[in-house]
């Protein structure tokens, strides 16, 4: 949902003139990022924006709502990042291999030791007891697996894979990859050895 920083009129009760929906949200989100959903009060939201409860309410609506627009933020982020990797005309293990480098680029990206992935980082714990986050991680997931399979159907066209290959089967295989990734980075893995272990799992996904 986006939102612009409003030039004239009034501010809405609580909300500061030089509020920025984009930077506020970025900040939150980092907040989310470091302790999770359920870490994360509303005044350390407030603190790491600079906004007062109010002025966040009055913008965002409560923390939940708050949650939902980083995540699905986040999630039209790290799609489109794979999207990119595996839309060249690259062969299929160096595709592979852009889509984990630009998802260790992510996992990465913070500040000190690796977050690893917003969602495995902040969303899965909350899926048990909260559906509108299992409804977003759940279809987050439909379309990491989606991506891959069409890149995988692409390749057996292609000839770069068995005719008897199953896309489906190696799409789920490499998004767990990913994930599997997304885990050993926020424990506290090497980005090196990360990548080497994609290396080794793009060889077996591909048959090399």
């Amino acid at each position: 949902m986006a939102r612009k920083k409003s030039d004239t009129g009034a501010a809405r009760p609580g909300r500061p003139a030089a509020y920025d929906a984009e930077t506020a949200l970025r900040q939150a989100t980092e907040t989310f990022w470091r302790a999770g959903y359920s870490g994360t009060s509303l005044d350390k939201i407030a603190a790491a924006t600079g906004m007062s409860p109010p002025s966040l309410y009055a913008a965002f609506g409560n923390k939940h709502a708050l949650y939902l627009e980083a995540l699905a933020r986040y999630w039209e982020t790290s799609l489109a990042a794979t999207r990119e990797a595996l839309a060249g005309d690259h062969p299929l293990d160096e595709a592979l291999m852009l889509a984990y480098e630009a998802a260790l680029s992510i996992y990465f990206s913070g500040k000190g030791t690796a977050r690893g992935c917003f969602v495995v980082g902040t969303a899965v714990t909350e899926v048990a007891e909260d559906a509108a986050i299992r409804g977003s991680v759940a279809a987050g997931l439909r379309a990491i697996d989606a991506d891959f399979e069409a890149r995988f159907r692409l390749a057996q066209e292609r000839g770069e894979l068995k005719p008897t290959a199953d896309p489906a089967a190696l799409a789920l295989l490499a998004a767990a990859t990913m994930q599997t990734i997304a885990i050993r980075a926020r424990a506290g893995v090497r980005r090196a050895d990360l990548r080497e272990l994609a290396r080794k799992a793009v060889g077996v996904i591909c048959g090399k």
